[in-house]
């Protein structure tokens, strides 16, 4: 009977894993990310310390007995030494506890929990009706005015899209709800209910980064369609529609992910506005009211799920470019 001998490794083979493109990418991205995270938690920490005067005080009323507020500071940790509430509030965080409510006493995770998906629900639903309109206007626009063709449309588009890029959403918000609420009775004035309660709060967020995402699209779809493959497709004779949606269109949409990226974490920090505008039960709304109320607790659990939202879409969209342009990603120094 024969014996099999197991061959050692080659000595570069552990080696040339470790020494892996995607390896290091990831290990970049991760590092950056982790780092990042300390910094928004450290920044959410020392919001509640930086505020001037006593929060349980300024929260509970200059009325409240010592004792409560004694009380209260004890029972949220305010009382120990800052190093010490900054560990516990580290290992909180990491445990996905984010503090008690000043004022109702409520865990703070409990109401952002309520929350969130009012506001991702919003955010997400403009981010694709933005994306939805904003790729096929700009590749329109791109084939249309390619060449300094039709230099009349060009200017209508440039114009009117930076029109819209630069109405906040709040004042567009404001304006919609007159027009289609108020004026006409299409949609419901405020709240959140059935289909028709997110129209206007969807198109109040949308129409500015659909107006800048467009843009993009056009300018790179341009310089796109001038490449050399492009001439070689058109010399080939292949059909227009499948030289503009299989050859130049994936290759336009990288720089156009990227920004959608930025427009993602633009519209989740502009709910902010557009939920006190619609009275919209989110994130937004409720920050507003817990600033109000002084119940900085809450308010530093949101910012907080704010910026680790921010870091995740970022790391994302890294995710996404790297995939599906590797060269130009991996490559990074």
């Amino acid at each position: 009977m024969s014996t099999v001998v197991a061959r050692p490794a080659p000595p570069g083979a552990s080696a040339g894993v470790l020494e892996s493109p995607w390896l290091s990418f990831f290990g970049r991205r991760l590092g950056r990310f982790v780092v990042s995270l300390w910094v928004v938690v450290t920044a959410a920490f020392a919001m509640i310390h930086l505020m001037p005067g006593d929060p349980v005080r300024s929260a509970l009323g200059m009325t409240a007995p010592v004792e409560t507020v004694n009380a209260r500071r004890h029972a949220l940790g305010l009382d120990d030494g800052l190093l010490t509430q900054y560990w516990h509030y580290l290992r909180s965080v990491c445990g996905g506890d984010f503090g008690t409510s000043v004022l109702s006493g409520l865990p703070v995770s409990q109401q952002i929990g309520d929350r969130l998906p009012a506001t991702a629900q919003l955010a997400l639903a403009a981010f694709a009706v933005a994306m939805v309109v904003a790729v096929p206007v700009g590749v329109v626009m791109a084939v249309l005015t390619r060449g300094g063709r039709r230099r009349g449309g060009e200017l209508a588009f440039t114009s009117t899209s930076v029109l819209l890029a630069a109405v906040p959403e709040f004042l567009l918000a404001v304006g919609l709800v007159y027009v289609f609420s108020v004026h006409l009775g299409w949609f419901p004035v405020a709240g959140r209910g059935g289909f028709a309660s997110y129209v206007l709060p969807v198109l109040a967020l949308a129409v500015g980064p659909a107006a800048v995402l467009a843009r993009i699209v056009r300018v790179e779809m341009l310089a796109v369609l001038g490449d050399d493959f492009i001439r070689t497709a058109r010399a080939k004779r292949l059909p227009a529609r499948r030289i503009y949606a299989r050859h130049a269109l994936p290759n336009a949409l990288t720089a156009t992910l990227t920004m959608g990226g930025l427009v993602l974490t633009s519209l989740v920090a502009g709910t902010v506005l557009v939920e006190n505008v619609f009275a919209w039960p989110g994130l937004g709304s409720t920050i507003v009211q817990s600033i109000q109320q002084k119940d900085y607790p809450v308010v530093q659990g949101i910012v907080l799920v704010y910026g680790i939202g921010v870091l995740a879409v970022n790391l994302l969209v890294d995710v996404v470019l790297a995939l599906l342009d590797p060269r130009s990603t991996i490559r990074e120094a």
